[in-house]
């Protein structure tokens, strides 16, 4: 009977206990708070963007258009800093691109056309890009080397500081003006990567606690992209049930079941709600029931939840709803970069970012064009059957196995 990728931890004592060694307690504790850092400065900007729109005198194509520039510099980058990782390593790229996302945060309040809030956020999302490529092949060395599977603790950690970094923009939008916000989150950034980032570029990356035995290994450089491009697909179903509903949840509360404008904006708060916490509880969910079981159960439990939120008969079957897809879909995308990453490294991580990345940006369109066609709730469903599409794939990659799946 195959082990399903149930990752064991290490012998009391060992880098996989609960006594790691000092320098990779500093490591982990150093990613955690740039992953952190990656979510708060990106969500002080998106908090932010009506009022670059009005400043800009941008129209909706127009600020459209613009928001491209985002994705484009993040895919753009994500193809390559897997080479700059392997060629000046993972750490010091994560301070570089740290540096480069908060000094470019800053950029798109000094706009005044929506040609030039383009360009700036070609920067701005080639930092963020780079950054979350950086920072995920650092985390999967670091796995390896503790030999516990607490990749969901740095993901939970980018969702905590998008969290806190919605709510405080929330409560400065009122008070301050995009500059003055935006110049501080710089401030915040260089101060946060000045405090973490030498503990990053004085230990190096850790190696790994012992040799892949050719039985799990793929076969070959086909082999190794191959499997890699499985775990994509898998980020991609998991992102784009993300993009959909942080797009149109609200919209489907509000408009297809007569939700207060006050509770239809609580569908998706509620959502990354429940994923946070999926994520806190993460690694003991995988040390419980492993890579394989986390993938199936998470892809089922989140196609279920959709299937309630969108074809929900009242709004607060409809909440329950989001709630259980949250819980689903929390460990799926940390496990799929993971196992990526442990299969070929930051070019690994690269590729399944980067997938995972464009499903973020294909869902919504796709459940626009969908709701044009049928409904909205119809539209919705698609992000359950991507969901149980992911369940399934996971299963049938349980015999391709991460490196620490021994």
């Amino acid at each position: 009977m195959p082990l399903l990728n149930k990752v064991r931890t290490a012998a009391p004592g060992g880098l996989g206990g609960d006594t790691a060694s000092p320098s990779l307690s500093r490591l982990r504790s150093a990613l955690t708070l740039f992953f952190a850092l990656d979510g708060f400065l990106f969500a002080g900007w998106v908090v932010r963007i009506p009022a670059i729109k009005q400043q800009t005198g941008s129209s909706a194509g127009d600020l459209g258009l613009a928001l491209l520039g985002v994705s484009a510099g993040a895919v753009v980058t994500m193809t390559l800093t897997g080479r700059l990782c392997r060629r000046y390593g993972s750490h010091a790229v994560t301070v570089a691109t740290a540096v480069l996302l908060s000094l470019s945060i800053a950029l798109p309040a000094l706009t005044r056309s929506p040609l030039s809030l383009g360009l700036v956020l070609l920067v701005f999302g080639a930092a963020y890009g780079g950054i979350n490529v950086a920072m995920n092949s650092a985390a999967v060395d670091l796995v390896a080397a503790l030999r516990r599977p607490v990749m969901p603790s740095f993901h939970a950690a980018f969702s905590l500081g998008g969290m806190l970094g919605a709510g405080l923009g929330g409560l400065v939008a009122g008070s301050l003006s995009p500059a003055t916000h935006l110049l501080g989150l710089t401030f915040l950034g260089l101060l946060l990567t000045a405090a973490a980032g030498p503990v990053l570029l004085r230990e190096p990356s850790p190696a790994l606690p012992e040799a892949v035995p050719a039985a799990v290994r793929p076969r070959g450089r086909t082999g190794a992209r191959g499997a890699v491009l499985v775990f994509g697909v898998i980020a991609l179903c998991t992102a784009y049930g993300e993009g959909a509903l942080a797009d149109w949840g609200a919209l489907h509360l509000e408009q297809d079941l007569h939700a207060h404008p006050g509770v239809a904006a609580a569908g998706y708060s509620l959502f990354a709600l429940t994923m946070t916490a999926g994520r806190l509880s993460g690694t003991a969910l995988l040390e419980r029931l492993g890579q394989t079981r986390t993938l199936v159960a998470g892809g089922t439990t989140a196609a279920a939840g959709m299937l309630l939120a969108a074809l929900a008969p009242n709004v607060w079957a409809a909440l329950l709803g989001f709630a259980v897809t949250g819980l689903g879909l929390a460990n799926i995308f940390p496990v799929a970069v993971a196992r990526a990453g442990a299969l070929a490294g930051p070019s690994g991580v690269a590729a399944a970012s980067t997938l995972g990345y464009g499903g973020m940006l294909l869902g919504p369109p796709s459940i626009g064009f969908l709701a044009d066609w049928f409904s909205l709730p119809v539209a919705l469903t698609t992000v359950a059957v991507l969901a149980a599409g992911a369940a399934v794939i996971g299963y049938a990659a349980r015999n391709t196995r991460a490196p620490e799946a021994v």
